[in-house]
């Protein structure tokens, strides 16, 4: 399997309008966030969306993407969410209709306020055909096992994924033991790390490390950070194993 890291940002993205700060303005392009998503590539080609925040369009271009099989939608939240209509050019290049996954409640969201997305296919594609599959355990997709994981986002229960030796855990405050125990023997953890400071619903930094380190993936990397974490102060910080994401960066797990 690939991972392509689309964007590793947090809700207001890096720059942040306006701001002038050290990050900010880095000439390092590894400090250019955009919303955050990820791409997985199956070894039978099939290819499984990480939500779809507000930057897809300009995600997509930039890795060239063509082919969208599945999304897994953690919640919905505007910064994962509302690039869903970005949907309708992968539905037109593919002439089928793409299925998305997500809690009950993120189903019922997205089916109240995104109904003209869910459509049944026909000779019309200029809007996006999805069709929405409320999940509550494991289930197979393109032969390939996905577990959602239950996390703590504030007041909100929302899901992160496992796909084989892979996990994508955005949008953190608490990792429930019963998800813990689910996390075990992973090769590669993609971990929300938001910035230094003490977030009420979000991980900061030392909170990502001491998962990490409960967790224990051959390989972490921090997303979803604000303009807070500099890439190269922060890489500089970090114990070994543990690595700054940013957006454009592929990993192949075998």
């Amino acid at each position: 399997m690939q991972l392509t890291m689309l964007g590793v940002g947090s809700s207001a993205g890096t720059p942040m309008i306006g701001c002038k700060c050290d990050t900010c303005i880095s000439s390092d392009t590894k400090n250019n966030r955009t919303r955050c998503s990820s791409l997985i590539e199956l070894d039978n080609g099939k290819t499984l969306l990480i939500d779809t925040g507000p930057d897809l369009r300009l995600q997509s271009l930039r890795e060239g993407l063509t082919r969208v099989d599945a999304v897994l939608y953690t919640h919905t939240h505007a910064d994962h969410l509302h690039g869903i209509d970005d949907l309708r050019g992968f539905c037109y290049m593919q002439r089928s209709q793409i299925q998305i996954y997500g809690s009950h409640q993120a189903m019922d969201h997205i089916a109240n306020k995104f109904a003209y997305t869910l459509r049944e296919p026909s000779n019309f594609w200029d809007l996006p055909v999805l069709k929405v599959n409320p999940i509550h355990a494991p289930f197979q997709l393109f032969n390939q096992t996905i577990i959602p994981i239950p996390l703590k986002h504030g007041n909100h229960d929302i899901y992160g994924y496992r796909i084989g030796d892979i996990a994508y855990l955005t949008d953190v405050s608490s990792i429930p033991e019963s998800s813990l125990l689910l996390l075990q023997g992973l090769k590669l953890l993609l971990l929300d790390c938001l910035r230094h400071t003490a977030h009420h619903t979000h991980i900061n930094v030392e909170q990502s490390l001491h998962y990490a380190s409960l967790i224990k993936a051959k390989s972490t990397y921090l997303i979803h950070m604000t303009h807070d974490l500099e890439y190269a102060s922060l890489s500089a910080q970090l114990p070994r194993d543990v690595y700054v994401g940013y957006d454009g960066l592929k990993l192949t797990v075998n």
